[in-house]
């Protein structure tokens, strides 16, 4: 479910275009003066992130709120990962290795520990496997054309 949350998004973008891109900040700037998350960070990838969660937990028996939860998580997650990223200074392509990962995997599977009653270990284990296989798999989507960033 983390790679549905964070790759709905994606497809969505790919499906709609420009329509309903509309930055989750609004283009807004930070006492900085960067932008506040960046304007990767759409209204149109919560939605379809949170849905798509919420759809296929709907369809396997989980519960259509648990996924709809888990789903927004992961992507509260990558904005916070956006968020402290802008302040570094950082790009929003910018590869943050841990960063880029950790935050969005992290939300939602405290979620999943506390809903499904998870060992601490299978959620560390999900954390791991979910930022290895990211790290890994990123250059070979971003050479297939699905992704538009290496990383």
């Amino acid at each position: 479910m983390l790679v549905l949350a964070n790759g709905a998004p994606v497809l969505a973008a790919r499906l709609f275009g420009s329509h309903w891109s509309a930055p989750v900040d609004g283009d807004r700037l930070w006492r900085d003066g960067r932008p506040l998350l960046g304007s990767s960070k759409t209204w149109r990838g919560v939605v379809s992130g949170t849905l798509a969660c919420g759809l296929f937990t709907l369809m396997t028996g989980m519960g259509l709120l648990f996924g709809l939860v888990f789903g927004l998580l992961g992507l509260i997650g990558d904005m916070i990962s956006s968020f402290i990223k802008r302040r570094a200074g950082m790009a929003s392509s910018a590869r943050a290795i841990g960063l880029d990962q950790i935050p969005e995997a992290l939300l939602p599977m405290l979620l999943a520990w506390l809903w499904l009653e998870l060992s601490g270990l299978a959620v560390a284990g999900v954390i791991v496997l979910f930022t290895l296989s990211n790290i890994l798999l990123s250059p070979l989507l971003y050479r297939l054309g699905i992704r538009h960033q290496p990383h």
